[in-house]
């Protein structure tokens, strides 16, 4: 993702069709070494196509998938448990703090 990220951001820095050297020069003002494989990889795959028009197929693709709220059945049934959980550990920390400040005070008091 990254190459495909340096990519666009030389095509947005000018070039239209940006080489191995202009992506390794942004990866590198991060910090980051460019793996030569899939440097290759991502500039034969994107080199010559036209950048606004593979950003909309991939907005068609990305508006196919299910977002989040897909299967909310499944959600719950897992969901329930865990909210439980939560509220058994929570009670256990209450009883924990109320003994623990009993403890505290040993029937004296500070002004006595």
């Amino acid at each position: 993702m990254r190459y495909v990220a340096a990519y666009l951001l030389a095509t947005l820095g000018g070039k239209a069709s940006p080489n191995a050297a202009d992506i390794e020069k942004v990866l590198g003002s991060v910090g980051i070494e460019a793996d030569k494989e899939k440097l290759k990889l991502v500039i034969s795959q994107l080199n010559g196509k036209a950048i606004d028009d593979l950003i909309v197929q991939g907005r068609e693709k990305l508006s196919s998938l299910p977002a989040g709220g897909a299967a909310p059945a499944a959600s719950a049934a897992v969901a329930a448990p865990a909210a439980e959980e939560k509220k058994v550990e929570a009670k256990k920390e209450e009883k924990k703090e109320e003994s623990e400040s009993e403890d505290d005070d040993m029937g004296f008091a500070l002004f006595d």
